[in-house]
């Protein structure tokens, strides 16, 4: 148990690396984050990847950056505890978790294909269609997930986007899609359009996942809002549900689900692939995750990113390109769990 019941961490309990910052020094360190070679005194500055912008204007909730430590880089949750902040990050074997995951994801894409072309062919009642290829698209959606686990993606396609048509087009068209289920989906956007260089169909798909969250914990005939705002260089997209919120107990975790044993809890929180592939695109677009929880609201996710591709990261970029869903409709599949089945 990471956390106390009087609200701090102690990091001597922690496994993961962890340690504590105040006025951007690290005071205090556990173990693990000592294996590290990270020491005390040393200036957060110094090891921040991605989420700079982010983590100065924090002020609470859970925010998800990423720190470089000697060239490796690593994931790390935010809290806010007194006058300090403590920073977890991703236990080193992460990534070979992760990297199962998306090998298993690959085995499974080529009998999914075969299913839906099989499906397609079928002749059965309408209704038990409908019921079958919204089936066959829950695991199309849980598949790429997976298969995004790692974070490293095969291709990485950063292009120039016009940001306010891709965001609103993505969010009126999911609350076209989930009109029926009487949640009501707002959005406000930028005033003014902007060009921003950001891989269009990882983009898209974080965005539907938050919208997936939302509609998770918002009770029928609650409201949603989507905002994206603009700071400069840095553009803020975020998704604010109707629900009850986070319960303390699970903010320690909340990026990391999927490295929990399975336990009998609130069965919508999942094992957290969908959050990990928002936090795993906003880092690659130079952001953070930011979770709090607004007044009179209950919780909302902000995915910050910034248009800070260079010319040599889009020349590295592989001309080859396979949409993930073979095609299908992406809105479709990322909110497959909630969309009505005479959808499909």
């Amino acid at each position: 148990m990471e956390q106390l019941t009087d609200g701090t961490l102690m990091l001597e309990l922690m496994q993961r690396p962890a340690f504590r910052v105040k006025d951007n020094i690290i005071t205090k360190l556990n173990v693990p984050a000592a294996k590290l070679f990270l020491r005390e005194g040393l200036c957060l500055d110094s090891i921040l990847e991605s989420g700079a912008g982010d983590y100065k204007a924090f002020s609470g909730g859970m925010l998800y950056l990423t720190l470089t430590i000697f060239g490796q880089n690593f994931g790390a949750s935010v809290i806010r505890a007194g006058e300090e902040d403590v920073f977890i990050l991703d236990q080193q074997f992460e990534s070979e978790e992760l990297r199962i995951l998306a090998l298993a994801a690959r085995e499974l894409r080529g009998p999914l294909s075969n299913a839906m072309l099989a499906a397609q062919q079928l002749e059965i009642p309408e209704g038990k269609a409908s019921n079958l290829n919204r089936s066959l698209y829950q695991l199309l959606r849980i598949i790429g997930n997976m298969s995004d686990a790692s974070g490293v993606s095969p291709v990485f396609r950063p292009e120039p986007q016009h940001i306010c048509a891709l965001f609103q087009e993505i969010v009126e068209k999911a609350a076209a899609l989930t009109a029926p289920l009487g949640t009501g989906i707002c959005y406000s956007g930028l005033k003014e359009d902007a060009l921003c260089r950001v891989d269009r169909q990882l983009m898209e798909r974080a965005a539907l996942n938050m919208l997936s969250n939302a509609l998770k914990f918002s009770p029928r005939g609650g409201k949603i809002q989507a905002e994206l705002r603009r700071s400069g260089k840095q553009f803020r997209f975020s998704v604010t549900d109707s629900g009850s919120g986070i319960p303390d107990e699970e903010r320690a975790t909340l990026f990391t689900r999927y490295l929990r044993e399975p336990a009998i809890e609130d069965t919508r929180h999942g094992i957290g692939l969908g959050m990990l592939l928002i936090r795993n695109t906003a880092a690659r677009h130079g952001g953070a995750v930011l979770v709090d929880h607004p007044q009179d609201a209950g919780t909302r996710i902000t995915m910050t990113f910034t248009d800070a591709m260079t010319d040599e990261a889009v020349l590295r970029t592989s001309p080859l390109w396979a949409d993930y869903a073979g095609e299908q409709d992406h809105a479709l599949i990322e909110l497959s769990e909630y969309l009505p089945t005479q959808l499909y």
